[in-house]
């Protein structure tokens, strides 16, 4: 018997679309380092492991990855309303993060095609800015 995989990634009770993928997956390093020299020239090495701050950049694409209207109108209104509580993203491979809405413009999208009046299950392309916490 095998499990399903869920079809979704789950931020809280908000449904996101497991085709947007995790852009940004390996595109941090968790260790923070600083080089200085002294006076007499000798290597002044200064490390530290992050300890939050992650970023988690879900992002859909042209061919994959759409996001219904209803949906980022979803998403937006959470980071309105919480733009800076801790929210438990749960990927759809069952990964499982604290997070909260990046910094600056956090839910950007476009239309699949140009729709004069979308409706709420029009598909977008969407980016999803979160960090961990």
């Amino acid at each position: 018997m095998s499990v399903a995989t869920p079809k979704f990634h789950a931020l809280g009770a908000l449904q996101i679309p497991r085709g947007m993928v995790w852009a940004d997956e390996f595109g941090w390093n968790p260790v923070e380092k600083s080089l200085d020299y002294s006076v007499t020239g000798a290597a002044l090495i200064d490390a530290a492991v992050r300890l939050a701050g992650r970023p988690i950049t879900l992002q859909g694409e042209a061919d994959a990855g759409w996001i219904a209207r209803g949906g980022l109108l979803a998403l937006q209104a959470l980071n309105a309303a919480d733009a800076v509580g801790e929210h438990v993203l749960v990927l759809a491979d069952g990964r499982s993060f604290a997070v909260q809405f990046a910094p600056g413009l956090a839910v950007e999208a476009r239309p699949v095609a140009r729709p004069e009046l979308p409706v709420e299950k029009h598909p977008y392309v969407a980016t999803v800015r979160l960090i961990t916490v």
